[in-house]
């Protein structure tokens, strides 16, 4: 076994990893370019040891032929790590200061999108805030995300007791049922949102919306990608509308692209 592991001591190619990226966009549909390359390739190549494999082309050919594995590599490729109120003090102001005031001006037409959404923590925790304020019905949430099977999770909404240790036992109590000591989101908190695939560096953006939550998503994107994607979110907004951002992401060049800093991980578009 170690003379096996031995073989692997240095990284593969980048040349081969380049071909691979090219090839898994012909294949998959899968567009990895915008991805920090180093990020990727690392996720990669854990793969492929896993599989006693010697290089990407030998990958590939794998995952052509083999559903499970084509399905592992999609999910390692997105990133899906999250739990509900994530930071809570943050999700506290947007329940105090932000939400108030966009439904203010948006009230029944209010729109918030969850985008990369993962397996839907972000967005239900969205959707517990608004009824905690009595938002309207009409006001809605679009979810998204590259990976159909986070979005099946999503859509069943049942969760482990490690997604809730930020979740306030009161909403507990409200917004889920106690199933076999897993968390199951209540029926009339899904009916605001609505799941759907969306690749962010390929498909259309939403528009005119109140609210976007995209957190410890943009990290992972190339700095061109990344100064594309925060331009496209600030179209997205209507004027006023708010960008919620994770802990770790910063904009430089905020007020360039029409946003002023409304507070920590808050963004405002103001042109």
């Amino acid at each position: 076994m170690q003379d096996f592991l031995s073989q692997f001591s240095g990284e593969f190619p980048m040349e081969d990893f380049q071909w691979f990226v090219k090839e898994v966009h012909r294949y998959f549909g899968l567009d990895l370019s915008g991805y920090k390359p180093h990020r990727v390739k690392r996720r990669i190549e854990i793969l492929i040891k896993k599989y006693r494999l010697s290089s990407f082309q030998e990958y590939l050919k794998f995952l052509l032929s083999n559903p499970t594995a084509k399905e592992e590599f999609l999910d390692k490729l997105t990133i899906n790590v999250t739990e509900f109120f994530r930071n809570p003090e943050k999700w506290w102001e947007l329940r105090d200061k932000y939400l108030p005031e966009l439904l203010a001006v948006s009230r029944s037409r209010f729109k918030a999108w969850s985008a990369g959404c993962a397996s839907g923590e972000e967005p239900y925790s969205l959707a517990i805030l608004l009824e905690e304020l009595k938002a309207p019905l009409g006001a809605s949430i679009l979810a998204t995300d590259l990976d159909e099977r986070a979005l099946e999770e999503a859509r069943e909404g049942l969760y482990e007791a490690r997604s809730m240790v930020s979740t306030p036992k009161s909403y507990l109590d409200k917004y889920f049922e106690l199933l076999d000591g897993s968390y199951k989101i209540k029926d009339f908190i899904k009916k605001r949102i609505e799941f759907k695939k969306h690749n962010m560096l390929q498909d259309p953006f939403p528009s005119s919306l109140d609210l976007i939550i995209c957190r410890n998503v943009v990290i992972y994107f190339e700095s061109a990608a990344k100064d594309q994607l925060y331009r496209n979110f600030v179209k997205a907004l209507r004027l006023g509308g708010i960008l919620f951002v994770g802990s770790t992401e910063r904009i430089f060049d905020y007020a360039e692209i029409g946003l002023k800093i409304a507070s920590p991980f808050f963004y405002q578009r103001v042109k």
